[in-house]
């Protein structure tokens, strides 16, 4: 069983945090943006400002528990993931594979063309940055890791890629299974 929630987190050089332990949330402000959480009420996350970590613990008695283990682990990571949004950021890459498909950008709304007799919208989050190279290739960027993989997601669901062509909008990444399809003749 991981014990991940044990490690504490380092607060990277020009990173400011906060910790309200009454409001349950941690304030993460670095070079890239500013990002902000609201804990659980099981898990305590405690700022040492000597040390420069960020730690998160549990009550003894919750030790068993295997929701709360489960907060605390997660609530480790998302201030881990945190403090490498706002110095590093979160990027996703997109492929658009068809022959006539394409996206382009269009203010805050991406457009993406994909086989359908109409393009599709689809508006921007907040704090998520869009750029399309090439009409084919989308690029994903932001802070907040959550955001820019939901918004991948959502883009990425509108045509999956197929196993026969390979048509579809997928990760840059992704590896399609292709089948063969049908044989004809004997």
């Amino acid at each position: 069983m991981s014990r991940i929630g044990k490690q504490p987190v380092a607060v990277p050089t020009g990173v400011k945090v906060s910790a309200d332990a009454k409001a349950r949330t941690v304030n993460v402000e670095g070079p890239k943006g500013k990002l902000s959480f609201s804990y659980r009420p099981e898990v305590s996350v405690e700022l040492d400002e000597f040390a420069k970590v960020v730690r998160c613990s549990i009550p003894e008695g919750k030790m068993e528990h295997g929701p709360t283990r489960a907060y605390w682990g997660t609530t480790r990571a998302r201030i881990e993931n945190m403090m490498e949004g706002v110095t590093k950021g979160f990027t996703e890459k997109l492929e658009v594979v068809g022959v006539g498909w394409n996206a382009k950008l269009q203010g805050q709304t991406l457009v993406v063309s994909v086989g359908y007799c109409n393009p599709i919208n689809l508006s921007v989050p907040q704090g998520v940055t869009v750029s399309v190279e090439n009409n084919t290739n989308i690029t994903v960027t932001g802070p907040d890791k959550q955001k820019v993989g939901q918004f991948a997601a959502e883009v990425r669901s509108k045509r999956k890629p197929e196993p026969y062509n390979g048509k579809g909008v997928k990760y840059a990444d992704e590896f399609i299974a292709r089948k063969q399809g049908k044989a004809f003749g004997a």
